[in-house]
């Protein structure tokens, strides 16, 4: 089958179509013929990471050899493991591929407990858009933010994939959500549900007088001293992508305020099941959609993340996969 891999660490220009094994699945796994995947900043930072711990990580130090990108997946199963009692072949599903071979491929393995059935009114592009993205805004506003109806989210980075979520599932809580965007987002978050808009490109939200109960920065470029201010007695600063400087400026801050500052990563959870079911929950209920900022074949797989990299993405950028070919 063909797939998307890179053997070496660098710039996207590394990632190449090859033919590469149809995985096998294990006795907790589907084999998914993928149709759609989505390419995301998580995937960026494992084929440029150029740290020792990145590497490791990755399971390798020096090299790397036919590794397969991609972690959303959408697609149909094709084939269950001997354990697997949730899912039959033919089920429509998303999710979150696992082992060796991504999903940026043919066909891909995901655990049982880390794909869900595909909500009806998604096709497999939209649905390829919601899991990493998804699942972090939905746990950095519910597990670390606790937010709470009525409360006053602020959303900085709210455009981008993480973001476009975020918005959506802090009104589907019931908040008064105000989206931090550039000047030419600014209808689209309104069109997803913001409140208010602040394009940082003409005013500092911080510089407002405006107080939050939660901030939400998904991208890490505010100014930590000044969002701090700009949260109530109680309020939470989840900070994302922090330096070990902020981190630890947080930590001491939490300790002697009321305030909480929060240092976050994007990761998805160990326990998906229940979130997966949330999502879809909200995605049947019209609470929730995917924005796509464009669709690529597998083949445009490299320029694909090279827009990626430059941080101006409307949303999500999805990975089509042609199964007309190759089966």
């Amino acid at each position: 089958m063909k797939a998307i891999v890179y053997t070496q660490y660098g710039p996207p220009d590394v990632l190449q179509l090859k033919e590469v094994a149809k995985p096998a699945p294990k006795d907790n796994q589907v084999l998914v013929k993928v149709q759609a995947a989505s390419a995301n900043a998580l995937d960026w930072r494992r084929f440029t990471s150029t740290s020792i711990l990145g590497r490791l990580v990755d399971g390798v130090l020096l090299k790397v050899i036919n590794t397969v990108l991609g972690a959303d997946i959408a697609g149909r199963v094709e084939a269950v493991g001997a354990t697997v009692k949730q899912f039959q072949p033919g089920d429509e599903v998303f999710g979150v591929s696992a082992g060796s071979v991504g999903a940026f491929a043919e066909y891909a393995c995901a655990a049982e407990d880390k794909v869900a059935l595909k909500p009806a009114n998604l096709s497999f592009e939209a649905a390829a858009a919601v899991p990493v993205a998804a699942l972090t805004a939905l746990q950095g506003l519910r597990d670390k933010g606790q937010i709470q109806p009525g409360q006053k989210v602020l959303i900085h980075g709210a455009s981008g994939g993480v973001g476009t979520f975020a918005v959506q599932i802090a009104k589907s809580f019931g908040a008064e959500v105000t989206a931090v965007c550039s000047t030419r987002n600014l209808d689209m978050a309104r069109s997803i549900g913001a409140d208010h808009v602040i394009d940082y490109t003409q005013a500092d939200f911080t510089k407002s007088g405006e107080t939050y109960d939660v901030i939400f920065d998904v991208v890490g470029k505010s100014s930590f001293t000044r969002s701090v201010r700009s949260l109530t007695h109680n309020g939470r600063y989840l900070l994302g992508n922090s330096r070990l400087s902020q981190r630890v400026r947080g930590r001491r801050m939490s300790r002697r305020s009321s305030k909480q500052v929060i240092p976050w990563k994007a990761r998805t959870a160990s326990e998906y099941t229940e979130d997966f079911k949330f999502l879809k929950e909200l995605i049947e209920a019209g609470k929730i959609q995917s924005v796509i900022d464009r669709c690529s074949p597998s083949e445009q797989t490299a320029q694909a993340h090279r827009y990626v990299d430059t941080g101006q993405k409307n949303g999500n950028v999805v990975i089509t996969v042609d199964q007309n070919d190759h089966t």
